[in-house]
């Protein structure tokens, strides 16, 4: 492996801001790619989504936390694409390029004087890669795409929560669609190595939501069920799901018949109890089986139900909060946690890529990984750079 990664050898143009696009943009630069991220003079709206903020142990309050958390492995430029030359400083920058990102609204690329052909006129090998909120083309094309209202109209709120529908605790239509459109791109650049010729790529938060709805969609388009809000436990499976002991809830998953009958055992119920016998049965009678099983976790603390299900061979696991997550050693062993050094901010802590390559002991490709940019750090060297 390359010090810089598998995706060294490529130059990214990161004309997207908030979450969507910069996700995508960052794992391309965690593989290794160079990522120019254009912004405006204000910045990316997310170094202004705070707090909490970057800086704020030493008091500095230019940059939120949430920034940083998709934007490192890039470098910063800023530009004025309505100012002439400035856009004429993008230009030599598609020029160059082998991949453009965006996720303006439909049709505002086109305005600033960049569209498809003229990027392709500029640079028929450019890999284009497009977020919209709900796609590009259709009746509801020009809505404004953003994450809580994707994960409402795409349906995952309908089946997330206890008593009524929640949205998920991260960006999740976002993370999605910028997964989906990095994953794009790497197809269209193979696709090149054949053609030589570069293609757009889009997708939107609404396909994002769409594309994991999974035996949920099934449920009803072959099912014709109208799947509801299910909670803390798998509508299709029992037991699986959380589980209240004598201290903290536990997570259990008994994904099989045979696990099911360890797990009867560990908790001395009767596998053949005829409530209970096969999974169509514990699934018809969940909450009882729910009841049955909480009735015997509460004799016992959290962690002996745990050891437990880890000598039966049974899947489980605690809840934990994000600060146990980031200071226990399976994470930290993953290279799940990244420490690079920021010009202002001094030393930082990051989430990591969840690949790893080989034996290198980072996540994502790279053998070292770069802090998110201060607005505009690198304007003057990639100006410089292009003149060259």
């Amino acid at each position: 492996m390359t010090e810089n990664g598998p995706l060294s050898d490529l130059l990214v143009v990161d004309l997207t801001r908030a979450l969507a696009g910069p996700q995508a943009a960052m794992m391309l630069g965690d593989l290794g790619a160079r990522v120019i991220k254009v912004e405006s003079t204000t910045g990316d709206d997310t170094r202004a989504w705070g707090p909490p903020w970057a800086g704020e142990a030493g008091g500095h309050h230019e940059d939120s936390t949430y920034f940083m958390s998709a934007n490192r492995n890039k470098e910063s430029i800023v530009l004025d694409l309505k100012d002439p030359a400035d856009s004429d400083v993008l230009a030599a920058l598609v020029g160059r390029a082998d991949v453009l990102l965006e996720n303006f609204r439909t049709g505002t690329l086109d305005r600033l004087g960049f569209t498809v052909e003229r990027l392709h006129e500029l640079n028929p090998r450019l890999v284009i890669g497009s977020i919209t909120g709900f796609g590009h083309d259709g009746p509801e094309a020009h809505r404004a795409g953003y994450d809580q209202i994707a994960q409402g109209e795409g349906g995952l709120m309908s089946v997330t929560g206890i008593e009524q529908p929640t949205k998920v605790g991260v960006p999740i239509a976002d993370l999605l669609a910028g997964m989906n459109l990095a994953y794009g791109v790497v197809a269209a650049l193979h696709e090149r190595h054949r053609t030589g010729h570069g293609r757009v790529v889009r997708t939107s938060l609404l396909a994002g939501v769409v594309g994991v709805h999974a035996f949920q969609g099934t449920a009803w388009l072959q099912g014709g069920r109208v799947p509801g809000v299910s909670g803390a436990h798998h509508p299709a499976i029992a037991p699986y799901g959380m589980f209240a002991t004598g201290s903290a809830p536990v997570q259990v998953a008994v994904g099989s018949e045979g696990l099911w009958r360890k797990f009867a055992a560990a908790v001395e119920m009767d596998p053949d109890e005829s409530r209970f016998a096969t999974n169509r049965d514990r699934v018809a009678h969940r909450d009882e089986l729910i009841g049955v099983i909480e009735e015997h976790f509460a004799t016992e603390p959290a962690e002996h139900w745990l050891d437990l299900m880890l000598a039966a061979g049974i899947p489980a696991g605690k809840v934990r909060s994000m600060d146990d997550v980031y200071a226990w050693e399976q994470v930290l062993s993953q290279g799940l946690v990244l420490e690079v050094d920021h010009p202002a901010y001094g030393s930082l802590r990051l989430s990591g890529s969840p690949l790893r390559f080989d034996d290198n002991v980072y996540s994502g490709g790279r053998e070292t990984h770069v802090a998110p940019p201060l607005l505009g750090e690198h304007s003057d060297v990639i100006r410089a750079w292009l003149e060259e």
